[in-house]
């Protein structure tokens, strides 16, 4: 169950290895769920679900910042299932996360809670990717279409296309919709959710964000440390050192380079297109995707994104295992560095 009692824990835990996040939009989400949570939402495992129950994924689709500037009205989530099940003829029963990073395990809980449905315990990638087609389901055979977005100003724009043809057709409706969107996808009966989701997420992280609770409970396949160090290079598209009025895209390649301060004293290469997705310790392969590779700033404990990196900045580099799926050939394919236009 996540009450008004765990949403606290919940909200610090979706933050610990959460890329991306803006602490306004990331409050905004915070206040909605406190506001409509009530008693609570029901936390529940899949297969704990009668296989027939229709479950929709919940995604924030766009700008984590669009949505800090452009305040939803606080009914997107009902819209935005309703939608679905007008065009599928049938009523949700459960609710899941597509990623539970910040915003995105909030939105689940809202929309979970403004249905009366309950959430299930697990969610559609086990970490953080940038394109809606890179999850377990996919992997599994589930398509994300139908898809439906609901818009902050009041529009409803649905989607029933090829999966490899979403993100190309969203991205142009997201922006004109106002920045964001939240969006219902994966329409999947429980008993097929069972079988392609990474299970158990939404209670470690509900765990993971209790005060004093290690880090590492937030990770279900294990973290290690790469190195701590200080940032000593930043270059490509990250922001740093840049002319921010100059048009740009986040996917451009971009460079860190952080000395580490114990150890071997190594140099570690952080190669980012949208994340980070390689590091070359003294240019050896050290993790690359679709392991998760995160800097922890040692100022706050906070992840710092690729565009708020600078020289002189003390990180601790960590290296987040991803779930068995995506370490297969079909997972490496769709989530690995060739995904993200790295030829190795």
């Amino acid at each position: 169950m996540i009450g008004p009692g765990s949403l606290g824990a919940f909200a610090a835990g979706s933050r610990l290895f959460a890329t991306g996040a803006a602490d306004s939009s990331f409050q905004v989400a915070l206040d909605w769920a406190g506001s409509v949570l009530g008693a609570g939402v029901p936390v529940v495992d899949a297969d704990a679900l009668p296989p027939e129950t229709l479950s929709v994924a919940i995604s924030l689709y766009g700008s984590t910042t669009a949505l800090g500037e452009q305040l939803p009205g606080g009914d997107e989530p009902r819209r935005v299932v309703h939608a679905l099940e007008r065009r599928l003829g049938r009523k949700a029963g459960a609710v899941v996360a597509l990623n539970l990073a910040a915003e995105n395990a909030l939105l689940p809980v809202i929309t979970a809670a403004l249905l009366g449905v309950p959430l299930v315990d697990g969610d559609g990638t086990g970490r953080v990717f940038p394109l809606i087609e890179q999850t377990t389901f996919t992997l599994g055979g589930v398509a994300a279409t139908p898809l439906e977005l609901a818009g902050p100003t009041g529009d409803l724009v649905g989607l029933d296309t090829e999966p490899d043809r979403v993100e190309e057709l969203a991205r142009p409706l997201v922006l004109a919709l106002g920045g964001w969107a939240l969006a219902a996808c994966y329409p999947m009966p429980a008993g097929v959710l069972s079988r392609v989701l990474v299970p158990g997420t939404v209670s470690r992280l509900l765990a993971a964000g209790v005060p004093g609770a290690p880090r590492s409970l937030a990770a279900p396949y294990g973290v290690r440390t790469l190195c701590r160090g200080r940032i000593t290079e930043v270059g490509g598209s990250t922001g740093y050192g840049r002319d921010l009025s100059a048009p740009s895209l986040p996917s451009l390649p971009s460079s860190i380079v952080v000395q580490e301060s114990e150890g071997l004293g190594r140099l570690v290469r952080l190669e980012a297109h949208n994340e980070i997705v390689l590091a070359l310790a003294d240019g050896a392969v050290a993790a690359m995707a679709p392991d998760q590779i995160c800097m922890i700033s040692a100022l706050d404990g906070v992840v710092v994104d690729v565009d708020k990196a600078y020289p002189g900045l003390e990180v601790e580099v960590m290296v987040v295992r991803a779930a068995p799926a995506w370490h297969t050939g079909r997972g490496r394919a769709l989530g690995g560095l060739r995904a993200f236009g790295v030829p190795l």
